[in-house]
């Protein structure tokens, strides 16, 4: 056994996916979730723990458990090989085949990452991170849950990091690739980030992936820096504390997005756990789909200043879009998530949190500031404000009952809102599941999957199966030429192995048959099994004695006695019992 399978048997891929899917039981062995590869709301996506498979039958993603960490984490192969192994404590093995010159690179940038965190928090704890301390114990931030996140400090040198770094012998392709040095016309290097507090951001597995920089000096030109994109940090895919808050968000069955470091990093030391931060970029389709995975319930609540409410305001379109269930939070007293949090308490702060309203509503309390509601004008325009939003609802009645609820809301005629609705509004068509390409026999589907799971049941059935005209007429019959195929050449039959050797249409009729089918596969026996293949058999012969009396029918009607006469002979004996 190689390496990719001896690890592939040493992982169960329900628990690897579990990570990043919220998984429902649907059999013994299958699991349901939402697919992470496409937005959907009726769950398609299925895997199967014995067959270490996973298929959607919405958008078609499919494969094994090393496929879906290069897919969900954007990684090579060898890096996927390299994750998995780490994870599980399986030593990899020093060869050639599992490193390439890009996954190199990336392995490097990773370990300066790590380097770089280490670097930050030594220089936070450090003299030169004094004035950095300081601001942590005004916003509130202990020493342990500065540690917890993993905070730093970057100095005023500009050279610091870029010193250790060449001690190190990274080399100039490594740390411009890096995205925490900056690169003069000279081609010499310098640290990106000088006199800022540092934030490690880490991708969903909990790896570090770059940083966030909060200037200490007010006469700086940007208050927050990020790393800059690189092969392992893209802004547009990432949300920070993820990695934390993914296990808190699926038990309270919802996401707090907030906008800032500190904000997260406040509301989690209160005991919020399921709060992300959207790290000062606008929020994009990959950041609300790498949450829906986890919940479809979101709470907003960014900074209560005007360009907070305007970045909530944003978000509600992209939210909805993605289906989305969207609440929003204002906060008195002008407070920030984490002053909040500090000033008036954790619980203070979950009750806001569980009394949130719907966005409609909040949307209408913004409507009725900017619009003068005592005209029809300003009560239409209100309306036409809040109309983009209703039309996301995914559901045509909630968008009816909504834009009706929202109506009285702001004192708008019914008969007006319904007519604008119906001009404007779009039915909105949820992707629809694959339906089964061919309509697969009870029997076919049986022996299917006993064969694919029980070598019992391959050494006892093959051989009566691969001479079977009845297989012929399968609409999996090429699936079955290629189980037999497989076992007669020695080669483990697994799941994997069989869908590597079918085109894409038996790949599905395949993933349909054992990864979808209703088939209990725990009642399944091999006596299930043998009894379909004696049903087969005796199909078979019903089948031949038909043709054989239609033959002996023809040759008499043509005068050909002879021949009728031997046909029926041979008739004669095959219905004679043994």
């Amino acid at each position: 056994m190689d390496f990719k399978e001896q690890l592939k048997s040493s992982i169960d891929i329900v628990k690897v996916i579990g990570e990043h899917v919220r998984l429902r039981k649907s059999g013994v062995s299958r699991y349901t979730g939402l697919c992470p590869f496409h937005n959907e709301k009726t769950p398609s996506f299925s895997v199967h723990a014995g067959h270490q498979f996973y298929k959607c039958f919405g958008c078609g993603a499919s494969g094994d458990v090393l496929k879906f960490v290069m897919e969900v984490e954007h990684v090579s192969f060898p890096e996927a090989l390299k994750l998995l192994a780490e994870r599980n404590g399986i030593p990899m093995p020093k060869r050639a085949e599992y490193s390439d010159p890009e996954t190199r690179l990336r392995a490097a940038v990773y370990q300066i990452q790590e380097v770089a965190q280490e670097a930050f928090r030594e220089h936070l704890a450090g003299p030169a991170g004094a004035e950095a301390r300081r601001y942590l114990e005004k916003r509130g931030v202990t020493p342990e849950v500065s540690a917890q996140f993993g905070l730093g400090y970057a100095d005023r040198s500009g050279r610091f990091l870029l010193r250790i770094l060449e001690r190190l012998q990274f080399t100039a392709e490594q740390m411009e690739n890096s995205g925490l040095l900056g690169k003069r016309e000279d081609g010499s290097f310098y640290d990106r980030f000088r006199n800022r507090l540092m934030f490690p951001i880490h991708n969903e597995s909990g790896k570090t992936i770059g940083f966030g920089g909060r200037a200490l000096d007010p006469a700086d030109d940007a208050k927050y820096l990020n790393s800059a994109e690189s092969p392992i940090y893209k802004k547009s895919a990432v949300l920070y504390n993820l990695h934390r808050a993914k296990e808190g968000i699926r038990k309270a069955d919802r996401a707090v997005l907030v906008e800032g470091y500190m904000d997260a990093i406040g509301v989690s030391a209160a005991g919020v756990r399921e709060v992300v931060a959207s790290c000062g970029t606008a929020l994009t389709p990959q950041h609300v789909q790498a949450l829906r995975r986890h919940s479809e319930r979101i709470v907003v609540n960014f900074d209560p200043d005007a360009a907070g409410a305007k970045a909530a305001e944003k978000s509600i379109d992209l939210l909805l879009d993605e289906s989305m269930k969207v609440r929003i939070v204002e906060l008195d007293g002008g407070l920030d998530p984490d002053e909040y949090c500090m000033e008036r308490g954790a619980e203070a702060y979950r009750t806001k949190l569980d009394k949130a309203q719907s966005y409609f509503y909040w949307l209408a309390d913004r409507a009725r500031a900017r619009f003068d509601l005592r005209t029809a004008e300003g009560r239409l325009a209100g309306f036409q404000f809040l109309l983009p939003a209703i039309q996301r609802l995914p559901e045509k009645i909630e968008r009816v009952a909504v834009a009706n609820d929202v109506a009285g809301y702001l004192g708008v005629d019914a008969g007006l809102v319904l007519e604008n609705f119906r001009k404007s509004v779009m039915d909105r068509r949820d992707r629809k599941v694959a339906a089964a390409p061919e309509t697969l026999r009870a029997d076919e589907k049986i022996l299917l999957n006993l064969l694919v799971s029980s070598a019992e049941a391959r050494k006892e059935l093959i051989a009566g199966l691969e001479t079977l005209p009845a297989v012929e007429r399968f609409a999996t019959k090429r699936i079955f030429r290629a189980l037999f195929a497989l076992d007669a050449g020695g080669a483990p039959v697994t799941y994997d192995q069989l869908h590597a050797r079918l085109d894409e249409g038996d790949q599905n009729l395949l993933a349909f048959a054992v990864l979808r089918d209703e088939t209990n596969e725990a009642v399944i026996s091999l006596s299930q099994g043998v009894e379909c293949l004696r049903s087969l058999e005796r199909s078979g012969v019903q089948a031949q004695l038909a043709a054989l009396k239609a033959r002996v029918k023809e040759a008499e009607r043509a005068g050909n006695l002879g021949e009728a006469l031997r046909l029926a002979e041979v008739l004669h004996q095959l219905e004679r019992p043994e």
